[in-house]
């Protein structure tokens, strides 16, 4: 199986220090470690990025549909604002699970809308760091069974 590629947006970098009372305690490269050890239970592969910037996370989801059997996404604020990454996502031909670490229809208003969820097999949220293990198991499990990528790629 080729590796899950998972990718993280805007300010994700800052885990560990950016309100810790939303996001925790655990840095990047903690959920990174804890997703590599997920990945080798799951006997895959994970590459994990990140970037603050929109089309750096285009190239890397257009990436992903040649590298990638699934991708795992922690948009982080892009979910709520990014056209161009909902029209990447629904260019390739692999699944995209949506990742958050909190819940973000129970925060601010402008949360509750996803441009991310439309184009996902699935989403996942509030759950901390755990969102990207379960993101990782639903990936492999798409990834496996073959699942149709474009199956909730709707608008």
């Amino acid at each position: 199986m080729k590796p899950i590629h998972i990718l993280n947006g805007p300010n994700l970098n800052l885990l560990g220090t950016r309100e810790p009372q939303i996001y925790g305690h655990q840095t990047l490269a903690d959920i990174k470690a804890m997703c590599e050890a997920a990945a080798q239970a799951l006997d895959t592969s994970i590459v994990f990025e990140q970037s603050n910037h929109e089309g750096v996370l285009v190239d890397l989801i257009q990436r992903a549909g040649n590298e990638a059997s699934a991708i795992v996404l922690n948009a982080a604020a892009y979910t709520h604002t990014s056209v161009a990454i909902h029209d990447a996502i629904k260019a390739v031909s692999v699944p995209t699970v949506e990742v958050h670490l909190s819940q973000p229809a129970a925060r601010d208003a402008f949360r509750e809308k996803s441009f991310i969820a439309p184009v996902a097999a699935g989403s996942i949220s509030g759950f901390g760091a755990f969102s990207y293990v379960l993101g990782i198991e639903a990936a492999a499990r798409l990834a496996r069974s073959g699942a149709d990528a474009n199956k909730n790629k709707g608008s």
